[in-house]
């Protein structure tokens, strides 16, 4: 028995909207982090352990610096999300596609992983990763390898 495949337009602006969501619980996680750690460096006062506190306050530094790392990341990952145009018709796989393949069917996106649509497992996949990358301008009924297995494009959104 074989599975039938949905392949709905709005299927798109589901997956486009579950990862404008992952993106913005994202940013605003990291921005909770860092006005954590700027609380603990603003409250921390010197103690007698001079050493101790002075590593804590590296530590938090330290932290503070990752956090930021991670405030830019998300914000480059915003500025390309925000170039898809989910209502264009491709031809070719490229950013904002919906890609359904023998394997499996990925939204060439953002990386925020693994989304359930009406009942269907979808990818939502940065065209930047290895998968993404080797499906970018193909077309329906091109194939590509990926780990030792044959992918053919079936259908695309």
């Amino acid at each position: 028995m074989t599975k039938r495949i949905e392949k709905n337009p709005q299927t798109k602006q589901q997956l486009y909207s579950a990862c404008s969501k992952f993106i913005e619980n994202r940013h605003e996680t990291i921005l909770n982090t860092i006005k954590e750690i700027q609380e603990s460096l603003t409250s921390e006062t010197k103690s007698s352990a001079g050493d101790k506190h002075e590593t804590g306050r590296a530590m938090l530094q330290l932290e503070r610096e990752k956090a930021g790392n991670q405030l830019a990341e998300i914000q480059k990952v915003k500025e390309t999300f925000s170039k898809i145009d989910i209502t264009k018709q491709l031809k070719t796989v490229g950013l904002g596609s919906l890609v359904f393949t023998t394997q499996a069917h990925y939204f060439i996106a953002i990386s925020a992983g693994e989304f359930s649509i009406n009942k269907q497992t979808f990818y939502a996949i940065s065209p930047y990763t290895p998968i993404g990358s080797l499906l970018l301008g193909k077309h329906v009924g091109d194939a590509v390898i990926f780990r030792d297995i044959k992918i053919t494009i079936t259908h695309l959104i």
